[in-house]
């Protein structure tokens, strides 16, 4: 399904090889991504979706910025149930330490709070932080919950958190104030020392994503 009234996006030039496309809202960038992925022109090098923007990069000795703004200017947003996306299930133990600080902050029960995450279809809207984490949204904001106000100096790799609209599975230890309410062992990186080639994410912008209880 096409997204009906959808904004028309502002295009800002990026050096000599990239564009840059303002969006009003994440809701936005997620169709507008889909739409771009669905049929890109020669010479486009990347496609890096942001909170709000899209940043479209190319090798101008390929294509010309006139072609790629034009390509982007006439790209209808989609709905995500137009393309087939990669789907990943993560396997998660719900043992996390503010697991029972989220369920009294929502007024809902651990167990509530298991199964609506668990539930839940995960779409990764971008990524960032640090490499292979990915911001994940759903269609609801059952979840939605702040930051905790103290991060935390270390939390340890393969956390799965909340944290505001977002989901998040942190690829390796690292500060970060989300709260946590459970753990995986899925690599989320590839850091030579696993089952995923260095340098690829086991998520990427697009990726659907399904948390399975452990």
């Amino acid at each position: 399904m096409q997204l009906t009234g959808a904004p028309e996006p502002i295009l800002l030039p990026c050096g000599d090889g990239a564009v840059l496309a303002e969006l009003p809202n994440l809701q936005a960038v997620l169709g507008y991504y889909r739409g771009l992925s669905r049929s890109t022109p020669a010479g486009l090098l990347d496609l890096v979706p942001a909170a709000r923007t899209v940043l479209a990069t190319f090798d101008p000795d390929r294509v010309s910025v006139g072609t790629i703004r034009r390509w982007m200017l006439g790209t209808t947003p989609l709905q995500g149930s137009v393309l087939q996306a990669p789907e990943v299930v993560i396997d998660v133990r719900y043992d996390g330490p503010d697991l029972a600080v989220v369920a009294h902050h929502l007024g809902l029960t651990e167990a509530q709070v298991v199964n609506v995450h668990s539930s839940s279809l995960w779409t990764a809207a971008f990524t960032g932080f640090a490499p292979g984490f990915a911001y994940l949204v759903t269609d609801h904001e059952r979840l939605r919950v702040p930051r905790r106000n103290v991060p935390r100096t270390k939390v340890p790799a393969g956390a799965v958190a909340l944290g505001g609209e977002f989901s998040a599975i942190y690829p390796a230890a690292s500060p970060g104030g989300w709260q946590l309410i459970g753990h995986t062992d899925a690599a989320m990186w590839g850091s030579g020392n696993g089952p995923l080639t260095p340098g690829d994410a086991l998520i990427t912008p697009g990726t659907l994503v399904r948390f399975r209880e452990s």
